[in-house]
């Protein structure tokens, strides 16, 4: 014991390089999305985020959002409790078979206009967990889904990239109506 502890001391961490982002354009992007929540909503956008059975890889991205580097809070987009103040309901992972109802009655308590958006491979269709007995498929199975995210799991970038394209997509088709 007392040599891997010798050795712990000494030996620098496995670990990979924190990515480089451009912080000016991380803070352009967030409040772009920003922007356009208020442009379609006239208020700030409510996310309901939803676990439906996943391996929590995109959680933690998700959550990163809200950290001290991206806090997107600032920018308008915030996280709620209760799918009764949510505009938008961020799935992440697999329907398994014991969430299936429990999504079913988040998007019933969800008030409109809302939008459903799938987060990573495992929303889409499962990913390695698809066919389990376990599993019922992808978020597209049990609610309809207006954005899908792919990733294995999605950057923070990414998901806000994703969230601005579901509301310009939403405010071209609400003004061509």
């Amino acid at each position: 014991m007392r040599k891997l502890l010798f050795e712990s001391l000494f030996r620098l961490p496995f670990t990979e390089q924190a990515p480089s982002l451009n912080d000016t354009a991380v803070t352009e992007l967030a409040a772009a999305v920003g922007h356009a929540a208020r442009r379609r909503l006239g208020r700030s956008l409510s996310i309901r985020e939803v676990d439906a059975g996943s391996c929590n890889g995109c959680e933690l991205e998700i959550h990163a959002l809200n950290n001290a580097y991206y806090d997107v809070e600032r920018f308008g987009l915030r996280f709620v409790a209760s799918p009764r103040h949510a505009d938008v309901i961020m799935v992440t992972g697999p329907v398994t078979k014991n969430m299936r109802e429990a999504l079913e009655r988040t998007y019933d308590a969800v008030p409109n206009p809302k939008w459903v958006v799938a987060v990573g491979d495992c929303a889409r269709d499962g990913g390695c967990f698809a066919g389990s007995y376990a599993v019922v498929g992808g978020v597209s199975q049990v609610v309809p889904v207006d954005l899908h995210i792919p990733g294995c799991p999605p950057s923070p970038v990414t998901i806000l990239q994703g969230l601005l394209a579901l509301l310009d997509r939403t405010a071209k088709s609400a003004a061509s109506t």
